[in-house]
């Protein structure tokens, strides 16, 4: 090899080098953070039901009634976490809920909007891979 190619050579794996080291930086650095944003979807909370209708109870089918109405549940004595939330939508109970209960803050929970309390928790747990 000539001295041109040698040093041109040279600088092409220092580069390749440089290119891999920041590579792996890139991907060191990003991993925590996804890794820090699974653990703040799964600590995220969903109060039942938001703070503003916190007097509401909460129907059968998901929708707020005025409280004591019949066949509906008083509201959730705690927000649950994402982690709560997502495990019951696998088939567990909301904790300290009955079965009607769970399902009915459930449904609550699935017909959150933009601009209340936990939408955006609940939101997060709907992407894929969470």
């Amino acid at each position: 090899m000539s001295e041109t190619q040698q040093t041109q050579t040279g600088i092409d794996r220092r580069n390749a080098i440089r290119l891999g080291a920041v590579g792996a930086t890139a991907i060191l650095t990003i991993k925590p953070a996804v890794a820090q944003a699974a653990t703040s979807v799964l600590n995220c909370q969903i109060p039942v039901p938001d703070p503003v209708q916190s007097g509401q109870y909460i129907a059968a089918d998901g929708t707020l009634v005025p409280a004591g109405t019949d066949g509906a549940f008083a509201p959730a004595l705690r927000p649950f976490t994402g982690e709560e939330v997502k495990q019951a939508l696998a088939g567990s109970n909301l904790p300290g809920t009955t079965y009607e209960q769970n399902q009915a803050y459930l449904a609550y929970i699935r017909k959150l909007q933009f601009g209340q309390s936990g939408y955006t928790c609940f939101a997060s747990l709907q992407m894929p891979g969470r």
